[in-house]
């Protein structure tokens, strides 16, 4: 062979070598392709099986259940039907209650009204009844309370009464004092009033009979006033004295006159107050040197 035949089976061999490296080299790489893809069909498949196995147990699952619910629907088809009777019996017993009940409702119902009717009537006649039993409490409180007032006016008068029922057996003359001993209290107006607010004047009316002929002629007359305590109201500046059976008082009177006594006569004395008088008892006493001639007490509301 010559050289140029040489040289083109070389170059022919190193492409037969190159070919042949290039086709192992691609059959090298499609057996890892062919081999991984296998792997990943293996694993895939496994996936799937097991996904089937799970869906056979859902599918098998559901149709249990599929049983079950329809037996149920069964058994509730049944109650429904036995329910929708039962109701349409009831509703009819409703209907005819109802109507046999309207009556009765409308009968409960005027029943109804009258107690309500009755109850506002006891309502406002026990309310009257309190009102008038709050008013009874006030009144008979003001009742007790005057009731106490009095009794103690009336213990109070009657000491008074006894004081000058005393006095009068004391110091009195058997054959010469007063009778007919009146007091009165009058108003600005010559009119008679027993209101301590009122008060103005005093006037004392009495009579002398069968005064002895020793005991006439003039004398002095003394008027006093005094409360239920004995204590002299205002004015009470003329000092004086009485004697009898030996005795001798000071007096303290508002008015002082002189009287030509004889052996029978009316005797009288008006005084103004100079203060006004509170509401209570008062004594009116008229004296004379020799002794008191009477007594009167007057009260003052």
């Amino acid at each position: 062979m010559d050289k140029r035949t040489l040289s083109v089976v070389a170059v022919l061999l190193a492409l037969a070598l190159i070919i042949a490296g290039y086709w192992g080299w691609r059959q090298s790489q499609l057996n890892r392709s062919l081999t991984l893809d296998q792997e990943d069909m293996q694993e895939e498949l496994g996936s799937v099986n097991a996904l089937k196995e799970e869906l056979k147990w859902e599918v098998d699952s559901l149709q249990k259940a599929y049983l079950a619910l329809a037996e149920e629907n069964e058994t509730l088809q049944g109650s429904l039907a036995d329910n929708e009777s039962r109701l349409a019996r009831k509703d009819a017993e409703l209907r005819a209650a109802q109507k046999n009940g309207a009556g009765q409702v409308n009968s409960l119902r005027l029943e109804i009204q009258n107690l309500l009717a009755t109850k506002n009537e006891l309502e406002s006649f026990i309310n009257q009844l309190q009102m008038e039993n709050d008013s009874l409490k006030v009144r008979t409180g003001a009742l007790e309370r005057d009731l106490n007032l009095a009794q103690e006016e009336k213990a109070s008068l009657s000491n008074l009464n006894q004081t000058i029922q005393g006095e009068l057996r004391r110091l009195t003359l058997a054959n010469f004092k007063a009778t007919a001993f009146q007091v009165e209290v009058e108003g600005r107006r010559p009119v008679a009033t027993s209101r301590s607010g009122r008060a103005r004047r005093v006037l004392v009316t009495f009579d002398l009979t069968g005064v002895p002929t020793e005991y006439q002629g003039i004398r002095p007359l003394y008027l006093v006033v005094t409360n239920d305590k004995g204590v002299p109201v205002g004015g009470s500046d003329i000092q004086a004295k009485s004697a009898v059976n030996g005795q001798v008082m000071e007096l303290l009177a508002v008015k002082a006159k002189d009287v030509n006594i004889t052996a029978n006569q009316r005797l009288s004395f008006t005084h103004d107050l100079e203060d006004r008088l509170r509401s209570g008892f008062y004594r009116v006493s008229v004296y004379t040197d020799i002794g008191l001639l009477g007594a009167a007490s007057f009260r003052l509301q």
